[in-house]
């Protein structure tokens, strides 16, 4: 049977062949038709019918004919029949943590009114995916899920990011998978351009800044901060106390409050065993700080002020209060949702000190986390919008793969004459096939002989 599959696939082999030659291996198997009922007997009970089961050599070779049929089907030769109408969907890969379950939240919702949306979520640390330049993407995900491992590989139509694509505190870098999910074509939210370009915060800043200079700081109040590639210009005592951040990190990771020119130079020994760039900010006695998010079209302010006492309000005990929506506030987030090509779900986070004064820090994007009383309508916005989004940007029907020429394809030499038919179009007549693959042929009523072909 081996042997037969690697004929069958072999495209030497199958070319040679004349046309029509398996075109019925496409034929359905036929339904064996339902045992008749026992009649009943009044007089006597009737004998004991034993029902007769396939002889062993009768399931080996059904076995080997439809390895025939399937190899054949592989190969391209026939068309496949289906035995049942498969259910029609979309595939969304949603990546984030797995206690949000965002599967509940796409039950019932339609792409294009005919497409179910199929959810699969799994963690950045737990997919792998293979891109092609033909623009398709295959994706392997490998989680578990109660202690089950679950191996599945598919092809996502969209992707939810709901998850940080780089972090150097934890170690990890997942803008590979970025990279690949770009090179596939695969659309997202946020954008995959965006999220690239979110994953190092000096960068941000960098169009902060731009926005600080057409706006002004009345309209636009942005925080000094000053820029280290290395450690190797941190010379400079800055004014203290300050802020040193290092690297590319999240919730208050990375942060130092410096009081003195002692501890700055401790932080800069630090920051040459790491290797990274460094932002430093002078520190700002807050009062609360403020977070200004949108999705879509919808906008909340949230206030947050600490309780236990550290200068870091996202760290330890803190009260969180939803605040009105101001023209101000609008203004920050509608500008920042512009960058780097539109962000559909962003945030920006700000400082209110105690002298009165507000001070923008930075921007995130569809990795922020959700907060305050109001999740659960904020999940739902992020539902409605990425199902809006499915209807843009995936299509109804899969777009075709691009034709490659294949090595049975034969170069033209030179025109034809017309009225003249090429020869070498018309396949030689072969001998029809001995052995074991005429037999199996026969069993399966495949008729077989040559097939007349018009010239062109």
């Amino acid at each position: 049977m081996n042997y037969l599959r690697r004929r069958l696939s072999d495209s030497n082999f199958i070319a040679n062949l004349p046309n029509g030659y398996m075109t019925d291996l496409q034929q359905p198997e036929p339904q064996q038709p339902p045992p008749p009922a026992p009649a009943p007997s009044s007089t006597s009970p009737a004998p004991e019918r034993r029902q007769i089961s396939p002889s062993p050599g009768t399931g080996f070779f059904s076995s080997i004919s439809n390895a025939v049929k399937q190899t054949a089907a592989s190969a391209g030769l026939v068309e496949q029949t289906p035995t049942s109408l498969t259910k029609k969907f979309k595939l969304l890969l949603v990546i984030d943590e797995p206690h949000n379950e965002w599967a509940k939240m796409f039950r019932g919702k339609k792409v294009h009114g005919d497409y179910d949306i199929k959810v699969e979520q799994a963690e950045f640390s737990e997919i792998n995916l293979v891109s092609h330049a033909d623009g398709t993407c295959n994706v392997d995900m490998q989680v578990f899920r109660n202690g089950t491992k679950v191996v599945r590989s598919f092809k996502p139509d969209f992707v939810l990011i709901r998850q940080h694509a780089f972090s150097m505190a934890e170690n990890e870098d997942f803008r590979n998978m970025i990279i690949g999910l770009q090179y596939g074509g695969v659309p997202s939210i946020n954008s995959l351009e965006s999220i690239y370009n979110l994953c190092d915060k000096p960068w941000v800043f960098g169009q902060l800044i731009s926005t600080y200079r057409s706006f002004g700081a009345e309209k636009f109040p942005l925080i000094e901060q000053t820029f280290y590639p290395n450690h190797k210009e941190m010379i400079t005592m800055p004014t203290f106390p300050v802020v040193v951040k290092i690297g590319h990190a999240h919730s208050g990771m990375g942060k130092v409050k410096i009081d003195n020119h002692h501890d700055f130079q401790d932080i800069v020994s630090v920051v040459a065993l790491t290797q990274t760039y460094t932002t430093i900010e002078p520190y700002i006695d807050s009062k609360y700080d403020l977070r200004i998010q949108k999705i879509g079209d919808n906008y909340k302010a949230y206030m947050r002020t600490s309780i236990s006492g550290n200068w870091k309000t996202n760290t330890g005990s803190a009260m969180l209060e939803q605040v009105a929506m101001t023209d101000r506030y609008k203004l920050w987030v509608d500008t920042c949702s512009e960058m780097f090509g539109g962000l559909d779900i962003c945030a920006v986070k700000a400082l209110h000190g105690k002298d009165g004064k507000d001070y923008i820090t930075e921007v995130m994007g569809s990795s922020m986390q959700l907060i305050g009383e109001h999740q659960a309508e904020d999940k739902q916005l992020i539902t409605d919008m990425v199902v809006t989004k499915m209807n843009q940007a995936v299509p109804r029907t899969p777009i075709p793969s691009p034709q490659r020429p294949t090595a049975t394809q034969q170069p033209q030499s030179g025109a034809l004459k017309e009225g003249q038919p090429d020869h070498s179009k018309i396949p030689p007549q072969r001998p029809p096939p001995q052995g074991c693959l005429q037999y199996i042929l026969d069993c399966n009523g495949v008729a077989v002989g040559p097939k007349q072909v018009q010239a062109n």
